[in-house]
């Protein structure tokens, strides 16, 4: 089990763990009903942190960020040599927390997503680990909420007795559901993303080959070339000339460095 602790990435804490430990961490939450708001940051994830003050206060205020891309691996054994043998992968680390929570009889439920993928991911979670306890399920409704709705939603997951919440909203609206709701769980909220059409079969993942070599990038830029134009090749490159900048001690922004959100942004 390794835990380096969180280290500075660009402003954003990025917590430098192995699978072994996140899965213990956030099944010591769930086993002692703690809040605890767990994401798993590629490139993607820490520039949305690294380019707004605001958003990197909500990804600094959650308990436990993982470096989930190669390029954040990296980018750790890099500035602190701390030598991280893997990444911690949020597809990979949802199947060895529901794989644990089957063990052990904590409940799961499931935030986020279209109802088909929904649908497709409890079945395929309940093939794989048939004793997992799924307590329940609600699509997301692409639009920020009431805080009324926001209220009934965090009841309903309440009353539904899980004890892990996967949260599939997509980067950063997921990051930001969980910052806001932490308060209102007492449970684990694991913002995992594309763990949900993956585990779905709805969305192909990188063959591993590429996953190893930091392209996973590029399968999807392939796959969604309109959708993802941006995300890489605008924020890709940017993030190797901050990274730059920051070794060379150009560019260091502190975990403090941030601006707190004016009001909640309530996504569902």
């Amino acid at each position: 089990m390794l835990d380096f602790g969180k280290q500075n990435i660009l402003g954003v804490g990025i917590n430098a763990v192995d699978y072994e430990a996140a899965v213990e961490k956030i099944i010591s939450a769930a086993r002692d009903k703690h809040s605890f708001a767990v994401s798993a940051l590629a490139v993607h994830g820490v520039m949305t942190g690294a380019t707004d003050s605001i958003h990197r206060h909500r990804l600094n205020g959650l308990d436990l960020v993982v470096p989930d891309g190669q390029p954040v691996k990296w980018a750790l054994n890099w500035l602190y040599r701390i030598k991280l043998p893997d990444r911690v992968y949020g597809p990979n680390l949802t199947l060895k927390v529901c794989e644990r929570a089957a063990k052990e009889g904590l409940s799961i439920y499931l935030y986020g997503s279209q109802p088909e993928v929904l649908e497709k991911f409890e079945a395929n979670l309940k093939k794989k680990f048939p004793s997992l306890v799924i307590a329940g399920g609600q699509p997301s409704r692409y639009r920020q909420v009431t805080a009324d709705e926001q209220a009934e939603t965090a009841e309903t997951i309440r009353k539904s007795g899980a004890s892990i919440v996967l949260v599939g909203l997509g980067c950063p609206r997921q990051e930001t559901w969980i910052f806001e709701n932490r308060k209102l769980l007492s449970m684990p909220l694991l913002a995992v993303g594309a763990a949900f059409d993956f585990h779905a079969g709805t969305v192909s993942q990188a063959p591993v080959w590429m996953q190893n070599r930091g392209l996973e990038w590029l399968f999807r830029f392939v796959q969604e070339p309109k959708r993802l134009w941006k995300r890489y090749v605008y924020l890709n490159p940017l993030y190797l000339l901050f990274l730059a900048l920051q070794m060379a001690k150009l560019r260091t922004k502190t975990l403090e460095d941030t601006v707190s959100p004016p009001s909640q942004m309530r996504f569902g």
